[in-house]
Parts: C-alpha cells; structure tokens; sequence
C-alpha cells in the first residue's frame, strides 16, 4: 500500500484549487536558478543584484514582461499565502474595531478574502497593487481592487495590512511606504506588517535556518535592496516613519 507524504500532499490541489508545487516551480526555473552562482558576488559586494546583473533588469520588471512566469508567480503567491493566513487569523485578533481595511500589495486579495471571511464586521477591504496586477485579480465580495504606487499615495484606511512587502525594499524605501501608510491612517490606525522577523543572535533551529535561507534568497533577487531584519531594526523603521509603537506577534506554528 502506498500514500503520498504530507509533503507530497502539500504539492497536490486542494478543494480551493491551491497548492505549494506552483511555489516550488517558480523557485526552480530557469531565470531564478541562474542567479545562484552569483551568490557569493552578492557576498562580497551587497550593491550587486545576482538577477539585474543576470537578466539586465529587477525582478519586478522581468516578471510583468512575461505573462505565464507573472502567472505562476501569482500562483505560488496565493499557494503560500492561504495556509500562512490561516495561521495568523488563529493567533492574531488586532482586527477588532477595524472597517475599512487596506492590503498594501495584496497581489490577487487571498489575504483580504479571508480576513473579510473571518472578520464580518470589516465594511470594505481594497486590494492595493501596481495596476497590472490587480486588473487580473478575480472579483471577490467586499474588495474593491485599486491600482496605484505605494511609493507615491496609500488609499486612507482604519487600518493597513501587509505582507511580505517591506523584506523586499531597503530602509529608506520602507520608510517612505511606511510614511506613506502613516499619512492613510486615522488617529490611532494601526500597520499590520507581516514579515520574517530574523532572531538577535543565530542558533540552530529549524525556524532560524528557514529565516536565513530565505534571507539568502532575497539576496539572490534584491540583494541591493531587500533582506530581512531584526525586531529592533523593524522598530527603528516604525519610529522614523511616525509610528512610536511596535507589538510582535509570532506565527508558532507555519
């Protein structure tokens, strides 16, 4: 008798149509897996792009040139994004009181979708992305897509949610999104930013591996720009963009 592993079930589509192998083959081809053996350039000079010096162009540009790579990447997105949602919405109550609520590169509004199925008493929920973006998201009860620059104006919101955004940006073009999300907010409005939180001193556990891997990663494609941080670095940010408090809440169990 032969099952498959919860591994290979994780790769196999579910009743929603999601799963992680779009996630493993946007991470396996070709335009990704060229850039590992500049990894070590990356190392020794940190204003070296493994991907702009491989491809001539950022990763963002590359991507929105070819519709089936920006389709799987897409894919991936909402593959890893469902079960990461999940377990922030069983951990994590800072929704309460909101109405209107923000997601800042929200891509095809997974996370709003369900945020807005768990939280009923959110009103509105807009999925903010480039206009290329969510001009191919699906139509979803209670989201209103808006195409804009979150570098340039953020749509005023209770609150603003993200993720995985500010790992790809450096400090001063954080600091200009978060300033900008600070100018959207009311009196007591809230940024929900959910990022990879890099530990102050480096162990052997699984979770620090993950992080650091995954800091390798960003090297590979935003070397010049992205990396992961610390909770004191992701709270001077916060201060110099106008936010004086940072709470962090942990996901245990992705």
């Amino acid at each position: 008798m032969y099952s498959l592993t919860e591994i290979g079930k994780s790769l196999v589509t579910d009743v929603e149509g999601l799963s992680y192998a779009p996630y493993v083959l946007q991470h396996h081809q070709d335009a990704l897996m060229s850039m590992w053996p500049l990894v070590h350039k990356a190392i020794l000079d940190p204003t070296i792009e493994p991907f702009l010096k491989v491809h001539g162009e950022p990763a963002y540009s590359y991507y929105g040139k070819i519709p089936e790579m920006n389709g799987l990447m897409r894919k991936a997105m909402s593959g890893v994004s469902v079960p990461f949602m999940t377990s922030v919405l069983e951990g994590y109550n800072g929704f309460k009181g909101v109405k209107r609520l923000v997601d800042v590169g929200g891509s095809a509004g997974d996370c709003l979708r369900m945020i807005l199925q768990k939280h009923r008493f959110i009103c509105e929920g807009i999925n903010f992305d480039l206009p290329e973006v969510v001009a191919e998201a699906p139509s979803i009860p209670g989201v209103t897509h808006i195409g804009g620059d979150m570098f340039k104006s953020i749509p005023a919101a209770d609150a603003i949610f993200m993720k995985w955004v500010l790992t790809t940006w450096t400090d001063d073009e954080c600091k200009l999104i978060m300033e900008n999300c600070y100018k959207a907010l009311p009196a007591g409005g809230k940024l929900i930013a959910c990022e990879p939180v890099l530990p102050d001193d480096s162990n052997e556990s699984q979770r620090t591996r993950a992080l650091l891997e995954g800091d390798i990663f960003v090297m590979t494609i935003y070397r010049a720009k992205g990396n992961h941080r610390t909770e004191q670095e992701f709270k001077q940010l916060g201060f110099f963009a106008g936010f004086p408090h940072l709470r962090l809440y942990r996901v245990l169990d992705y």
